[in-house]
């Protein structure tokens, strides 16, 4: 096997939040801790909306979601009213990392990084990340290496099947052995095959966050005493441990990045966009609902409705434009107009206690470097993102407590982590150096510095200065 003295080892923990890592667990965290004290960390901003597929896809090509054209885990596809899907693979025609490592002749290994599925050719092996429906897809490049891990590890699970319920044991039981064959079999990756850049995203932060994140923290309006108090943290070092003997299983010295593509916080409740787009005289169906429920497009009155919004970690509002959508309603000359008067309606919220409720809103158009495919008109943070959006009609609420898509303690928060070191930096703990100002796209340009390769035009993302480099 060709071994080359140059190799960089990204460890991507999805929602694995600065607060928790950095403050409050890191005693308990040897390996992150070691890692930290012997180099260099820091906060590490995410895209805007901070949501997972946008924005691992941003931290691997250096570019930002209106560049990617993908705004959220549903991409709306053409202008139609129906046309909202899941965003794959297919829709980041951006050069990743080990597209460009590729050109250059370096190998890569990269194991769950999303939206990794279906999975395009790369220079090394793949395995796709959780938007794979199950284990019977073909889900590796090359093909042959799925049946290679299924006889060397076993049935790989890309993700758990639910992680908004309240069957606790279940889902920690699922969560446990997603992880543990997620570092299983990249203890057998890195050990079989020629790599110089390894990339694994592990998904079970993310998913304990959501699940138990209310029985965790006290300020939460669902607390309760709870035996599952503890559980985040318990994973946490579960997943600490298993950093360890992945670092100690790979020869020599690569540089070592640990990091996340958000961060997460307690959930308050829920604004509910429709109603209140309802409410504003923006939305109008063709009859009053009689319950609270998900608001059914095919009922919506295109003819006299301005906008309409969707549920999710962040508000997203699309305008019914004259000439763009089928039958649409806002002439394109009072387009910003509208969009302006939205703004301002949004920023001066009240909650249901009279009291100011914050909302950040912004033209995606006006946040980006470019705009391609179809962006919502506009995206919106209710709470300081201690809210998400609530996409239900009915009922005459716009804030609820309940979430429209089931059980879920946490949303996601605007930081993610940034961790860099040496695999053989533990005799040199100084305390590691505090960095800031990083943003997710700063990664892909960093990861090719390393290798000698330049920012790629267009790039937003910087070279990050460590202590070391």
């Amino acid at each position: 096997m060709r071994v080359r003295e140059k190799k960089v080892m990204v460890i991507g923990l999805d929602c694995a939040d600065p607060e928790l890592v950095f403050t409050r667990f890191l005693d308990k965290l040897p390996h992150l801790k070691r890692l930290i004290q012997s180099g260099a960390s820091a906060r590490l901003r995410s895209t805007d909306p901070p949501i997972t597929v946008p924005a691992w896809a941003s931290m691997v090509t250096g570019k930002d979601p209106g560049q990617l054209g993908c705004y959220g885990f549903r991409n709306r596809f053409d202008y139609g009213y129906n046309s909202v899907g899941i965003v794959d693979s297919s829709v980041i025609t951006e050069p990743t990392i080990w597209d460009v490592l590729g050109e250059h002749g370096f190998q890569s290994l990269v194991m769950g990084v999303p939206p990794t599925y279906p999975v395009k050719p790369i220079e090394g092996n793949m395995i796709s990340c959780c938007l794979t429906p199950d284990a019977s897809s073909p889900y590796t490049y090359p093909s042959a290496l799925k049946h290679e891990i299924e006889r060397k590890i076993g049935t790989y699970l890309f993700d758990v099947d639910n992680f908004r319920t309240a069957k606790y044991d279940e889902l920690l039981t699922s969560i446990y052995e997603m992880t543990r064959l997620r570092f299983q079999t990249a203890r057998y990756l890195l050990q079989a095959k020629e790599w110089d850049f390894f990339m694994m995203v592990e998904m079970g932060i993310d998913r304990i966050h959501h699940a138990f994140w209310h029985l965790m923290d006290s300020k939460h309006v669902l607390h309760e005493p709870s035996q599952y108090r503890d559980a985040i943290l318990q994973y946490y070092q579960y997943v600490d441990q298993q950093i360890g003997e992945l670092i100690a299983s790979v020869p020599g010295n690569p540089m070592i990045m640990v990091v996340s593509d958000h961060g997460a916080k307690r959930m308050d409740g829920g604004f509910c966009i429709n109603e209140w787009l309802r409410k504003e005289g923006y939305l109008t169906l063709k009859k009053e609902p009689t319950q609270l429920g998900p608001l059914d497009l095919s009922e919506v009155d295109w003819r006299r409705t301005k906008a309409w919004g969707y549920g999710g970690y962040y508000g997203r509002i699309h305008l019914n434009v004259k000439g763009r959508e089928p039958h649409g309603l806002v002439d394109a000359s009072r387009y910003e107009r509208t969009r302006n008067q939205l703004i301002k309606k949004l920023r001066s919220l009240k909650d249901d206690h009279g009291a100011r409720f914050p909302v950040t809103v912004f033209k995606p158009d006006k946040k980006y470097e470019t705009t391609n495919n179809i962006p919502p008109d506009l995206i919106a943070y209710f709470g300081d993102l201690y809210w998400r959006s609530i996409g239900l009609v009915g009922g005459n609420q716009i804030f609820t407590h309940e979430n429209d898509v089931g059980p879920d303690g946490a949303n996601h928060d605007y930081e993610g982590i940034f961790i860099s070191s040496w695999k053989n930096n533990s005799q040199r703990v100084d305390g590691g150096l505090l960095l800031h100002g990083l943003q997710i796209a700063d990664i892909a340009p960093t990861v090719l510095n390393e290798f000698g390769i330049s920012p790629l035009a267009g790039m937003v993302g910087k070279v990050i200065r460590t202590q070391e480099s």
